[in-house]
């Protein structure tokens, strides 16, 4: 891969952060409405206010997930994107410890296999910090306690359940094999990066259960969330132009939102996706499109 600059990764971070709240997400916060006491403008602050830190090259990547987080909650008091910087951490780390004759996805891998019990220090006081949703008390390597063992490794104790976390333990499988492919299908489609990014986030719900769901609900709303987004994927093949679909997204919106329905998960590994294809068109190993 070609190499990226400090400028260039701090844009790319922004332009994917961005998109996320561009893009209308059902249950999710967005520019077509807030939720969950949260706004469109919270999403963006957090993301200028975690862009350096998370793309400092002097921190680690454990760090980085802490000074982050922590950047976030002095700006906006509440977690808003955890998730995000999880997934991002890593790929920005795979970035700045590249060499030439690796892809994104190999330098990604390197990183996964030599994170440290340090790093596992830092992301732990950063999800204690953050206080997300639904997080409850485990036997074994609970985040209130101080690891034992590396961030990798206690991410693979948490991936049954945690879908970011599984991610550390298969090196970003559903968006390299699946998520990315669907992206750049649909831009190439649509020609629009925030409608793109409705078809990956449609496509990845339909296909698995978003852990921040189940965390607080269990498994009683997935079968409805993942039957309506299957709706809202086959609508995407269909349709002409996407924003015909914004009546139907809008009645989804509101009927999750009204359950306290907050597809979080998949909004984070969306934005992974985002953000990976942009990496990856500065890197010069793709190009949307073709």
């Amino acid at each position: 891969m070609k190499p990226i600059t400090h400028k260039q990764l701090i844009l790319a971070y922004l332009q994917a952060c961005e998109v996320d709240v561009q893009a209308f997400k059902p249950g999710n916060v967005s520019v077509y409405a807030a939720g969950h006491e949260m706004t469109a403008e919270d999403f963006r602050v957090s993301a200028q206010a975690s862009a350096e830190p998370i793309c400092s090259p002097d921190y680690s990547l454990g760090e980085k997930i802490y000074y982050a987080v922590k950047n976030t909650r002095t700006a906006v008091g509440c977690n808003t994107n955890l998730g995000i910087i999880l997934l991002c951490a890593p790929l920005i780390c795979a970035v700045q410890k590249s060499t030439q004759e690796f892809s994104l996805q190999q330098s990604l891998a390197q990183i996964l296999k030599t994170t440290t019990v340090n790093d596992a220090v830092w992301a732990f006081r950063a999800i204690t910090l953050a206080s997300p949703g639904g997080l409850g008390k485990s036997d074994d390597h609970d985040v209130n306690n101080r690891p034992e063992i590396d961030l990798t490794q206690a991410m693979a104790i948490a991936a049954e359940k945690d879908r970011i976390a599984l991610q550390y333990t298969t090196n970003y499988a559903d968006v390299f094999n699946f998520a990315l492919l669907k992206y750049n299908i649909s831009f190439d489609r649509f020609g629009d990066r925030n409608w793109a990014a409705v078809a990956v986030f449609a496509g990845l719900l339909s296909r698995y259960p978003d852990s921040h769901i189940e965390r607080k609900y269990g498994n009683q709303h997935s079968p409805v969330v993942s039957k309506t987004m299957a709706a809202v994927e086959a609508a995407l093949f269909s349709v002409e132009k996407p924003e015909h679909l914004e009546a139907m997204l809008y009645s989804i919106d509101q009927e999750f939102k009204s359950r306290g329905i907050n597809p979080g998960t998949t909004a984070d590994m969306t934005v992974a996706t985002i953000f990976v294809s942009l990496l990856r068109e500065l890197a010069g190993e793709n190009c949307i499109g073709i």
